[in-house]
């Protein structure tokens, strides 16, 4: 009786330990959304450099508006933030490298959540490529190869993009908004309103949001623990180290390939989400780069 005693003093100590760390966690998040903007809402904030005109009462507003949603999708914003902890990093020196400045991999972020999504409408990948601006972009989309999956490839993209966007419309921000609206739809809005600023545009639902969604997640994923975010370093996901193995010739056995290479085949799918077949036809001896992880399993 009196191990018994002592077994129910210990659980009661850890689940009021529980209630207390739960509890403190719902504080948080009750201030967040009750003790008003000052403690959470941002004195200033820009996008690549670009400032957003918090005086305006409607842009305020908007940007209130994402904080507090993404501020609240615990699992979802959490997961994100561990997740870009191995995939900002292949990113990153690829918008360098482009001369594209780093916030649009904040882009990515909302396109995606840092995933190979699959949209409704078609749009594949971290960059969410509809199959025919792939093919425009430089991409191969076919039943055995989607680039759109390969997140390097799908980067230079992207960054390809950005840079005729942001020629044609003089301005970072306007340039991410057309990612979502598109340039020709931005041009008409522009050309019906007579303003070319993207706060002074009345534009579609998504796309009027699109951008505020960015720098709410820009600001959460620099300060996640003002939002509640308490993630530790060693609750991000590493990232994992890989070595690329050249291929010009048809492989057609994917199972056998990744077995040679010292892994299974479900490893070679998760490193090379591009290959969509269990063969690799390549008739025309082009180069392939197949990444072979080296831990991790």
């Amino acid at each position: 009786m009196k191990t018994n005693k002592a077994l129910l003093s210990t659980l009661a100590v850890v689940l009021i330990s529980g209630m207390l760390v739960f509890g403190i966690a719902g504080d948080n998040k009750d201030k967040l959304l009750h003790e008003g903007t000052a403690m959470y809402f941002p004195e200033a904030i820009d996008f690549a450099g670009e400032n957003a005109p918090l005086q305006i009462i409607d842009v305020k507003e908007r940007l209130d508006r994402e904080l507090l949603i993404n501020a609240n999708l615990d699992a979802t914003t959490a997961l994100i933030i561990k997740r870009a902890n191995r995939v900002f990093p292949i990113i990153e020196p690829i918008l360098q490298q482009y001369g594209v400045p780093d916030d649009f991999k904040y882009l990515a972020v909302i396109e995606s959540g840092l995933v190979n999504a699959s949209s409704p409408a078609g749009a594949k990948g971290v960059w969410q490529f509809m199959p025919d601006t792939a093919k425009e972009r430089g991409m191969e989309v076919n039943d055995i190869v989607d680039e759109r999956y390969h997140l390097e490839k799908s980067t230079e993209a992207a960054c390809k993009y950005f840079l005729v966007a942001k020629e044609k419309f003089g301005s970072w921000t306007m340039a991410a908004a057309s990612y979502n609206g598109g340039m020709n739809g931005l041009s008409k809005k522009i050309e019906e309103q007579k303003v070319t600023n993207y706060y002074d545009l009345g534009l579609t639902e998504e796309t009027s949001r699109y951008v505020f969604r960015i720098l709410a997640l820009k600001e959460i994923m620099k300060q996640p623990a003002k939002y509640g975010f308490s993630i530790y370093p060693t609750d991000l996901y590493a990232p994992i180290p890989t070595k690329k193995v050249e291929v010009d010739t048809t492989i057609s056995d994917l199972t056998a390939f990744a077995q040679s290479q010292g892994i299974n085949y479900k490893l070679l799918k998760i490193h090379n989400p591009w290959l969509r077949d269990k063969k690799l036809l390549n008739q025309s001896k082009k180069k392939y780069e197949i990444k072979i992880p080296l831990a991790g399993y």
